[in-house]
């Protein structure tokens, strides 16, 4: 119960940071690493 109201305190103080995504790498690196899951649009 304790560890669910920790939980829930620091989940609610992340979403009210609102930080945008740090991406590590770009979308063109991504098609190249993880070829299999992003497919080449025609």
């Amino acid at each position: 119960e304790t560890l669910k109201k920790e939980i829930s305190a620091w989940q609610e103080k992340r979403n009210t940071i609102a930080r945008p995504m740090e991406w590590r790498f770009t979308t063109e690196d991504a098609r190249i690493k993880l070829k299999k899951l992003y497919p080449r649009l025609l």
